[in-house]
């Protein structure tokens, strides 16, 4: 009997852990408030601009900042039409450009610290591409992505709590899954759900792109070209923390007629 009152008291404390996104209303585990979090990934954005060298093409630097600009006031728009505004506090916009050719990627942490590489330039083509790439990436902070596997991986871990609690009982594992949460290093175990965020981010990027003024059949286009430069050299795709091209090319299309409905030319 004591081991199924444990078992329902975990139970109901998970349920009572669960929050919703905003954007899709999909149930999610949050252990951990933007009010914690934010502060620390904020340190860790300025100590990584401090040492990467920002891009001095004044061209695409202009681009990234304004697409960043655009995408931020779409977000605002439609949290505040769908009184979701709260989900704001604490987001403190910025958007940087960092030279290295080598690196096809972008990310936003939460909070709304935004970055890009160089080498994702070439693919992203013009100002469309980039509000692709940014809406995705601005819509795992908006989902609570990071937030959300940052809980995961205390609960995987038997840190149970606040964040304040995890980082009492072990400081030094608290800090690994935070870190993990917004992107560095994966399990796994946890594949599953970065996929599932993926996809999530892709749908509530086209919505944000659209409502920016862009228009949402250039995402299908962005990744047809990024499937060319991967030459098909992705791994399967139960072995990666993304959607195949094809699965996410698909998908996208899928999800265009629903995002149509807030793009405004």
């Amino acid at each position: 009997m004591i081991r199924y009152a444990v078992v329902f008291t975990f139970v109901g404390f998970l349920f009572y852990a669960c929050s919703q996104v905003a954007v899709t209303g999909r149930n999610q585990l949050s252990l951990v408030s933007n009010a914690e979090i934010i502060p620390v990934v904020n340190q860790q954005y300025d100590s990584l601009m401090r040492v990467s060298k920002l891009s001095n093409n004044a061209q695409q630097t202009a681009q990234v900042k304004e697409v960043g600009r655009k995408i931020q006031k779409a977000v605002e728009q439609y949290m505040a039409q769908n009184n979701a505004s709260s989900e704001l506090q604490g987001f403190d916009w910025e958007f940087n450009l960092i030279d290295d050719p080598k690196t096809v990627n972008a990310w936003c942490m939460p909070g709304g610290k935004v970055a890009f590489y160089t080498g994702i330039m070439p693919i992203c083509q013009d100002e469309a591409g980039v509000a692709v790439v940014m809406g995705h990436e601005v819509a795992h902070a908006i989902a609570n992505h990071g937030r959300e596997r940052m809980s995961q991986g205390m609960v995987a871990n038997g840190l149970l709590g606040t964040f304040g609690a995890a980082l009492g009982q072990n400081p030094t594992l608290t800090k690994q899954l935070l870190f993990q949460a917004v992107g560095i290093g994966a399990q796994v175990g946890m594949l599953k759900f970065s996929r599932q965020h993926e996809s999530e981010a892709d749908k509530i990027g086209l919505i944000f792109m659209a409502m920016a003024g862009y228009d949402p059949k250039e995402a299908p286009k962005f990744w047809e070209r990024m499937s060319t430069m991967s030459g098909g050299g992705e791994p399967p795709e139960w072995l990666s923390t993304h959607p195949s091209h094809a699965t996410r090319i698909a998908d996208l299309n899928a999800a265009i007629p629903e995002a149509e409905k807030y793009y405004k030319k």
